[in-house]
């Protein structure tokens, strides 16, 4: 299995992080990438290769242009109103302000568009998350091209990125431009998969709509974890779309044999939607030693279910989303593409 990778996710090195009403340092650190790609090398996993070039009108399939333009000059105007520090949201449309006008004012501008104010922009930022869509895009046409199967070693992630807001940790959402690049190629249908620990909200957005992207999330229950308005499992897709989402939350404290259920649930769900792709939101926070998570999973159960993956027998790209705790990412991670290539 070859892995896509840019060095250039380094350039977001955000230092600032709202967490239980403290500023801390940030939980998606750049050292997780560097350790994922130590992982795949030890292992010899495959080749590790850059990614393609990709133009804006590529991003412009999932994501708003105004959004895009957003984040391109979001760091210069925030440096050029004086501000200092790293850019974090500090208010934003809330059910008694519904919106107006986009404001002036990069403060407002920020609120706007972001949907959680633990997520700030850096200087770094915007390139780092063009390369991320870069490598995921790229993957993705690994497997157009012929591949089995590809590996996105993308950061920043990109699940919780909605059309138009970051959050997260996410600004562009990599599995959604994944599935519309596959779709674009002519698959007609699409799986996604998200088996990171928090729901995947923005890709759920995007696709509510719409009956050729099937979207399948386990996560933890809502009521109790981030982003906490989305992701219940009463939410099957609207319009044309409904019946094409399939949400199974689950409760504090899962261990490996509910969550294995759960994923034999998701991927049965899979196979009758007789997609042409799967895209898999691949984020291993469901590790019993992440810091923002609360399942129970141990490192051979990413083993285990990336061979459960692989019966689907599906052309399947693999897209790094979360995983905090950063010492085991790597092996959990290359755990869960070892047992693919096994299954």
């Amino acid at each position: 299995m070859r892995t896509v990778y840019s060095s250039k996710h380094a350039l977001r090195d955000s230092h600032s992080e709202l967490h239980e009403g403290r500023l801390v340092r940030a939980f998606e650190r750049p050292e997780r990438a560097e350790i994922v790609r130590a992982r795949v090398v030890a292992q010899n996993l495959g080749a590790i290769i850059p990614p393609r070039a990709f133009d804006r009108d590529a991003l412009l399939t999932v994501h708003a242009p105004d959004y895009v333009a957003f984040l391109k000059t979001a760091w210069d105007d925030w440096k050029a109103a004086g501000y200092e520090g790293e850019a974090i949201a500090t208010c934003w449309p809330s059910r008694g302000m519904p919106g107006g006008p986009v404001p002036n004012e990069i403060d407002g501008r920020i609120g706007h568009y972001c949907l959680a104010s633990e997520t700030a922009i850096d200087g770094g930022t915007y390139e780092a998350a063009r390369a991320s869509a870069d490598v995921a895009l790229t993957a993705a046409e690994l497997v157009l091209e012929g591949d089995r199967a590809a590996f996105g070693l993308c950061r920043p992630p990109g699940h919780h990125a909605a059309a138009d807001q970051f959050g997260g940790y996410c600004f562009f959402n990599n599995a959604a431009l994944a599935a519309e690049r596959a779709r674009a190629a002519g698959h007609e249908r699409v799986a996604i998969l998200d088996v990171d620990f928090h729901h995947g909200n923005g890709t759920q957005a995007i696709f509510d709509k719409r009956p050729d992207v099937l979207f399948v999330s386990l996560h933890g229950d809502p009521l109790e974890a981030f982003p906490y308005f989305l992701g219940h499992a009463n939410e099957t897709g609207k319009d044309a779309g409904e019946g094409a989402t399939f949400n199974l939350p689950l409760p504090r404290g899962t261990d490996y044999v509910r969550w294995g259920d759960t994923l034999d649930q998701a991927l049965a769900r899979i196979a009758a939607f007789d997609a042409g792709m799967l895209i898999v939101s691949l984020g291993v926070d469901t590790f019993f030693r992440d810091p923002i998570s609360f399942f129970t999973l141990q490192s051979d159960d990413f083993a285990d279910y990336g061979a459960r993956i692989a019966t689907l027998g599906l052309p399947t790209v693999f897209l790094l989303e979360g995983g905090y705790a950063v010492d085991e990412i790597g092996i959990n991670a290359v755990n869960v593409l070892e047992g693919f290539g096994r299954g």
